[in-house]
């Protein structure tokens, strides 16, 4: 079992990140907010998880071991993947996650690509119990809402990172706000703006 990897970034792609190692290049598959912390040149470590086929070994990379943890324990529900599982961890936090299993949220899980209310109860269902109690900051009157902070420069790094210029970034960014009628990235939003952005650039280029 690969638990962690240490090197030096040497690509970042929209799926994954190449890995140098001691002059061996690792092949990583990640989310978007993991990659959006990536930087091509610099050093990074990855909690990771490694996938064994009978015709393949695959690396699964995250910048948090709560992720890695999820992303095992998703793995447990019959009919789930490590694909399906890491969409999961793309369009969800681990903490949301354990909060949807908790509230038996169907709702929030259908929001995963490829998870329809069937798939979503039977996750729900049987993650009940297997999962840690979610982190809830206390108030004197109950839980209190944590501050949310504009976290459109991970969006823009990334997105400079996978070959488009600052200004071109930044105006996708901006042009996805703008139509979401929003004025700020919040970190559970990174990975949808990172792709609506990249949308907005695919049609540009083309």
């Amino acid at each position: 079992m690969i638990a962690s990897l240490t090197g030096t970034v040497t690509v970042v792609r929209l799926n994954s990140v190449v890995l140098d190692v001691g002059g061996v290049g690792y092949l990583v598959y990640a989310t978007p907010s993991t990659l959006a912390t990536l930087r091509s040149g610099e050093q990074a470590s990855l909690a990771t998880y490694l996938v064994v086929r009978e015709d393949s070994m695959t690396l699964y990379g995250f910048g948090d071991p709560d992720d890695r943890e999820v992303f095992e324990i998703v793995q447990t529900v019959s009919g789930v993947g490590p694909r399906l599982a890491l969409a999961m961890l793309a369009v969800h936090s681990a903490n949301d996650i354990r909060m949807a299993v908790i509230n038996q949220d169907v709702k929030a899980l259908t929001r995963v690509p490829g998870v329809g209310p069937k798939v979503a109860q039977r996750i729900l269902l049987e993650l009940a119990g297997k999962m840690a109690a979610p982190v809830i900051v206390q108030g004197r009157g109950g839980p209190v809402p944590v501050a949310q902070t504009d976290e459109r420069s991970q969006v823009i790094e990334a997105l400079v990172s996978l070959g488009w210029n600052a200004k071109a970034a930044e105006d996708a960014v901006e042009t996805v706000l703008k139509d979401k009628g929003e004025s700020i990235v919040v970190s559970a939003a990174v990975p949808s703006t990172l792709r609506s952005a990249l949308k907005v650039l695919g049609g540009q280029r083309g």
